[in-house]
């Protein structure tokens, strides 16, 4: 396939309910999509990286300046057979992982097009039905909460994953517990804490927790090792895992038991498929983290959830959670039983509404 041009879109989509972190509310997505325009086939790719460099240093700004700047340029007018084969052409550029993975994402949306097959079968899928959680962001208050869990819980899915940070952790946790004791409950930090608060995430061990997910700083790999140690929960890591080498070190570290696999954070299917490699040979579960993605960013997670080592729910939820109207068609559903379909038909299975991307996009680019 001849890389014949690339058009960047930025989209903005207003989230049906605000979504907060430790970083910060969330209420509407600036979005970034490519387009990788290839001798008749369009692949598309989604860029998750948010509106500011809190999660990890970029932004859609630097991915929408590095992919227009560098990427296109090393790609434009090559032939490239494989969505594997993008990785070399772009190695130059050193980090950038999420405007990385969408330009690689959506040549390899062009590939299966191409050879009409089902993306997920391309890169080596196996599993034809996933498994469903669901991440619910810090609320305003306790009883918004715990009324929140219990729709989604009724919704059928399979585990509750539910933020955290200082002031809203311990009580909050044994506030779910008594009002669910039995639901596979997890929790998502995103490095609010730091080892000066082992005492405190010890008591987190009373709660029956899957995993704490991601406890301290994204760089700090050798913190959550002395940290997995002083607890009984495991402990999942999520922006300390940028490429297979990493999950290495912290899996020969014993920094957690559980890692989490964002697609634009590894940088593309290649490297998810390399990492997911690695963890299965040392019995190290993974799940596919979520990026409040619209429909083509979360095609591509159904995708990559079907590796072989996907083995415990992901956050790839329903479309309806997230927006009034998706990118896609038909829009991502989820069963009473937690689970998604999926789709066994050519490319990523579910067709672009470019009708409505076009009354989305605030700036558009094509390069030729």
């Amino acid at each position: 396939m001849k890389i014949e041009a690339i058009t960047l879109r930025e989209i903005r989509m207003p989230l049906v309910h605000f979504f907060e972190t430790s970083f910060g509310r969330t209420t509407e997505r600036r979005i970034l999509l490519l387009t990788v325009h290839c001798e008749g086939v369009d692949g598309w790719g989604e860029c998750t990286a948010a509106e500011h460099p809190f999660y990890n240093e970029e932004s859609i700004d630097t991915a929408w300046y590095v992919t227009k700047g560098y990427f296109a340029p090393m790609l434009l007018g090559k032939d490239v057979e494989r969505g594997a084969q993008v990785p070399s052409h772009i190695a130059q550029v050193r980090g950038h992982r999420m405007a990385r993975a969408a330009i690689e994402n959506a040549v390899w949306d062009a590939e299966a097009i191409a050879k009409n097959v089902p993306l997920w079968k391309l890169i080596g899928g196996t599993q034809t039905e996933i498994n469903c959680g669901v991440s619910i962001g810090i609320q305003d208050s306790p009883e918004q909460l715990l009324e929140k869990i219990g729709v989604e819980v009724a919704a059928g899915y399979q585990r509750i994953k539910v933020k955290v940070k200082p002031g809203w952790d311990i009580d909050i946790l044994r506030r779910i517990r008594q009002k669910f004791p039995h639901i596979t409950l997890s929790c998502d930090a995103n490095s609010a804490y730091s080892l000066r608060d082992v005492d405190h995430l010890k008591r987190f061990d009373d709660f029956n927790l899957l995993m704490i997910e991601q406890p301290l700083w994204n760089d700090d790999i050798a913190g959550h090792a002395v940290l997995q140690r002083e607890l009984q929960t495991s402990l999942c890591l999520d922006e300390s895992i940028l490429h297979a080498r990493d999950a290495a070190a912290a899996i020969e570290a014993g920094a957690c038991r559980i890692i989490n696999i964002k697609l634009g954070r590894i940088g593309g299917f290649s490297e998810a498929i390399a990492t997911q490699a690695l963890c299965a040979k040392a019995f190290i579960p993974n799940w596919c983290g979520g990026m409040l993605e619209a429909g083509i960013g979360r095609a591509h997670n159904i995708a990559m959830s079907t590796l072989p080592n996907f083995k415990l729910p992901g956050d790839v939820s329903a479309s309806k959670r997230y927006w009034k109207e998706d990118i896609i068609e038909p829009e991502v559903t989820v069963s009473s039983k937690g689970t998604i379909a999926v789709p066994d038909c050519t490319g990523r299975g579910f067709v672009i509404r470019e009708d409505l991307i076009e009354k989305l996009t605030v700036r558009k680019e094509t390069i030729r």
